[in-house]
């Protein structure tokens, strides 16, 4: 039997009235045939207006289901819809919590925030006026939104707990004492060891442990390889064009000038590469940020003979693992290993908060690195790294993206089809792979002005000119993963309501 059909064997033949005080479910009200339908759709309703506000935990199953008078298969359905659409979250014996209210979503409990009486709130939108500021991400965070299209995110709700629990513990059980004083500052070796061996496995890698440096992240890679390199007499660092703006000020603070190359639908061109004259050059040759080409084989051997000659490449190997309607590439330091500097971390697989990546650098540059990361921390904390090692080793951290890079595919194919109804004259780059999409119009309006009045209707997304140096046409770059389906939907809906009435 289909559960999700709802039939009237689905009913309880206990007599009596069929309803729970909770949210004052009435079966009654239920179409013939269709109560998962009908309870989904209340559930639904009542996470969007704030009756269940994030955080907040829905009766058990049996619990429920005995209220209604109905079989444990319909709440259980109607459960199973919602997780899929990321309104909803196991959490073992915490229950199901409401995790994500995309419309009219309310904060979640003890995080209400009120304006001083005397301070009146920021326009919406404000945070696009003008050129972005070195707190321009900091700010469109801080932007109230009931849906979020942001790029950048994983989806955060399938966080494995459980797994990261069990290998926490465990970790815990065979540490010593002495385990908990000061590490390697090049990262624990359990943790280096796992990283080659994943690199291999996943990424076309080979190389030893003792060439892994553990780091706080792309960030801290990209200010540790920074200060390295304007050591060693260099001042620019080219980077792609579009390309990430958050990169490129995180580079400029750091002393480096960004001299943009462009890019095309076969990736970085190497011809400009050679022509601007810098002595490295910054990519993201797996999906490029933000319009998620992939390097071509052409581009690739250009870009090796250009290395070759004494050009040093900084691969940020930005959502590499994330593909669907493509074949997987090898990373560019599989094939030249002394001209290439590897960037790699968990904040895409994992969670941002983690704050642990990777750097294999040339070993020219090695020594160095890890003086400059020793001089920084001391090192990553240790415990967090022994976690992740376990996760790698044990096969759980490929059974976790196999998890995650289903759910991303059915938000990604949401996204392209609200794009198809709501925004038929939108161009869609890099929909094969990664956690968003750029979309780019002909008309001609500036896209900060299309994103500032999507945020006043309650829409936050990127607008595309945030990430050029160069004149390009108007786009928005759309986050999906952290997304729901329904949140996606409507959130398209609104941009290009936006788009018909002129903004």
């Amino acid at each position: 039997m289909n559960r999700s059909n709802g039939s009237a064997s689905d009913r309880s033949e206990t007599p009596g009235p069929a309803g729970s005080d909770f949210l004052q479910l009435d079966t009654g009200e239920a179409p013939p045939g269709g109560l998962s339908d009908w309870l989904t759709g209340r559930l639904r309703r009542a996470i969007a207006d704030g009756r269940l506000p994030v955080g907040s935990t829905l009766p058990a199953g049996r619990v429920l289901a005995a209220e209604l008078r109905v079989s444990r298969g319909v709440v259980t359905e109607a459960y199973r819809r919602l997780a899929e659409e990321g309104h909803v979250a196991g959490r073992g014996r915490a229950g199901t919590v409401v995790v994500a209210a995309p419309i009219e979503a309310r904060p979640a409990r003890g995080q209400e925030v009120a304006w001083p009486p005397s301070a009146p709130a920021p326009s919406p939108g404000a945070v696009f006026a003008g050129a972005p500021g070195t707190d321009a991400f900091d700010a469109l965070r801080a932007e109230p939104a009931r849906i979020d299209l942001s790029p950048g995110l994983p989806d955060l709700t399938a966080f494995p707990r459980a797994a990261w629990l069990r290998a926490e513990r465990a970790v815990l059980d065979g540490l010593s004492a002495s385990g908990l004083g000061y590490g390697d500052p090049r990262g624990a070796p359990a943790l280096r060891h796992a990283v080659a061996d994943w690199l291999a496995r996943n990424r076309g890698i080979r190389a030893e442990p003792g060439e892994v440096l553990v780091v706080s992240g792309t960030a801290q890679a990209l200010t540790l390889l920074a200060g390295v390199l304007r050591d060693d007499g260099t001042r620019e660092l080219a980077v792609e064009d579009p390309g990430s703006l958050g990169v490129r000020q995180h580079l400029r603070g750091q002393g480096l000038a960004t001299p943009p190359v462009p890019v095309d639908s076969e990736g970085v061109r190497v011809d400009a590469l050679r022509a601007c004259g810098a002595a490295a050059v910054l990519l993201t040759p797996a999906h490029q940020f933000p319009m998620g080409v992939v390097l071509g084989g052409e581009r690739r051997r250009d870009l090796m003979g250009w290395a070759g000659e004494g050009g040093l490449v900084v691969e940020d190997d930005y959502d590499a693992e994330h593909r669907y309607d493509r074949p997987p590439v090898a990373a560019l330091r599989s094939a030249l290993a002394e001209r290439v500097c590897y960037v790699g971390s968990v904040s895409k697989l994992l969670a941002p908060a983690l704050r642990v990546g990777w750097v294999l650098a040339p070993a020219k540059y090695r020594e160095a690195l890890v003086a400059a990361k020793r001089f920084a921390d001391l090192g990553n904390a240790l415990l967090p790294q022994l976690v992740l090692a376990r996760l790698m080793d044990s096969g759980e951290l490929e059974r976790h993206l196999r998890l995650v890079r289903g759910r991303h595919r059915r938000r990604r194919d949401a996204m392209v089809a609200a794009i198809r109804d709501h925004l038929p004259r939108a161009v869609v780059h890099g929909a094969a792979a990664g956690l968003h999409l750029t979309v780019t119009f002909d008309a001609g309006f500036a896209d900060t002005d299309l994103a500032a009045a999507a945020l006043a209707r309650g829409v936050k997304t990127q607008p595309l000119s945030w990430h050029r140096q160069s004149r390009g046409r108007p786009g928005l770059v759309l986050g999906y993963a952290a997304g729901t389906t329904t949140g996606i939907a409507e959130g398209v809906a609104v941009l290009g309501e936006v788009l018909r009435r002129g903004l």
